[in-house]
């Protein structure tokens, strides 16, 4: 986060009203907010272009709120990127305000801030999620990519909370392939829930 010489801004990449096609919240209307910047390099990433916040107008929070509000919904996702390489505080302060339940999709890989109804973890092996914001998770979403990330993902599901709900979700380009192994690997381990990308099959942002 950055401040003009009136008020705070960050790095807004796109921002959009949508379905969550993901995880928990999956089917409910969200308000997504996607900053720019990334240092943890998942070469599968499907949105590279966030990676650097420089690329991207830095906007005042108050326009961010605002822009939020124009829309019936008060589910605020925020997402990146890697939303925890800035300071959250104040955006989800003023979202909360504004009647906003606050959400973040997260590596974990940066130290927490913000203020949060709902933490979704989606750890990377490129840079591990630091301990606290695992143990603070509401939700473990592991992208499988192949056969060795199921070993990978129990790694992360012995260390949250024991209320904090376990997701399988294939990596998109390899779906087809991998989700068959995700639904047996479900079977056999019922703690865990299947994640699709909803939002890919109805075809919305």
């Amino acid at each position: 986060m950055t401040t003009t010489s009136t008020q705070p801004t960050l790095p807004v990449m796109e921002s959009f009203y949508t379905i969550q096609g993901e995880g928990f919240h999956q089917g409910r209307a969200a308000y997504f907010i996607r900053l720019g910047g990334c240092d943890v390099g998942c070469f599968w990433c499907d949105v590279k272009e966030s990676w650097d916040a420089s690329l991207h107008p830095q906007i005042a929070i108050s326009r961010i709120v605002s822009g939020a509000k124009e829309f019936p919904g008060r589910l605020a996702v925020i997402t990146g990127g890697e939303p925890l390489l800035h300071q959250l505080d104040e955006l989800t302060s003023e979202l909360q305000k504004a009647g906003f339940e606050t959400n973040i999709e997260t590596s974990g890989s940066s130290p927490l801030s913000g203020h949060w109804d709902w933490i979704c973890l989606s750890p990377k092996k490129f840079k591990a999620p630091l301990p606290e914001i695992v143990y603070q998770a509401n939700e473990l979403k592991v992208v499988i990519y192949n056969m060795h990330d199921f070993t990978w993902a129990e790694t992360y599901a012995s260390q949250v909370n024991k209320d904090c709900k376990l997701y399988l979700q294939p990596e998109w380009d390899k779906a087809p392939e991998i989700t068959p192994f995700i639904i047996d690997y479900i079977k056999a381990n019922p703690q865990w829930e299947l994640s699709l990308q909803a939002h890919k099959y109805i075809n919305v942002p």
